[in-house]
């Protein structure tokens, strides 16, 4: 099987100074902690906090499937999708992202949910930030620039590439490569056992 892994280019890694999209980069990254607080209500523990974090995928950041009972749900970074009965009327709802607050992106959220029958309680408060203000009350954050955002996920595209090779011939005990919403970076960690050392 022919692979295509050679080497990226200038173009692969556009510009992305955060003076340049920071409103944008603050209103995103609380959107990804009410999505991310969203799987954290309803995934199992796992060792190291590796049932919360978000991936990325080709529209952008996914939770991967989050069980709700005997079912399951997935929220992608522009759509809200449950795998059962896709193409049944209000099973898939698809959602455009693009300028609202905080507040609004919380509530529109938590009623589509509630619509699709997967009512969910969160900690409303986010996490990781200085002067957090509780999301059904930031009306504060309300800015998205498409291009920046495209930007950012280009990026983590190439980062998450680089980590996935970077993890794939490790023998020892490795994560997956995720996006912790809380400090919103891109991370994987590869552990070696303690007892195999000297």
């Amino acid at each position: 099987m022919e692979r295509h892994s050679g080497p990226s280019t200038a173009t692969d890694w556009p510009a992305l100074r955060l003076e340049d999209w920071a409103d944008t980069c603050a209103t995103v990254h609380l959107w990804t902690q009410v999505v991310g607080k969203i799987r954290l209500a309803h995934a199992p523990m796992i060792n190291h906090w590796w049932q919360v974090p978000l991936y990325v995928n080709c529209r952008g950041l996914t939770t991967s499937p989050i069980p709700y009972g005997s079912r399951y749900f997935q929220i992608d970074s522009t759509s809200w999708t449950t795998p059962e009965n896709p193409d049944e009327p209000g099973r898939n709802r698809n959602h455009q992202a693009g300028t609202r607050t905080v507040a609004d992106f919380h509530a529109e959220l938590m009623a589509r949910l509630r619509g699709l029958g997967l009512a969910t309680r969160i900690w409303t408060m986010p996490v990781e930030i200085e002067d957090a203000i509780p999301f059904e009350h930031d009306n504060v954050h309300a800015s998205y620039d498409p291009e920046y955002v495209n930007r950012f996920w280009r990026i983590l595209l190439q980062v998450d590439r680089l980590f996935t090779a970077f993890r794939s011939g490790f023998l020892g005990k490795v994560s997956p490569v995720h996006f912790f919403w809380g400090s919103f970076d891109l991370a994987v960690t590869r552990s070696l056992d303690a007892r195999r050392r000297g």
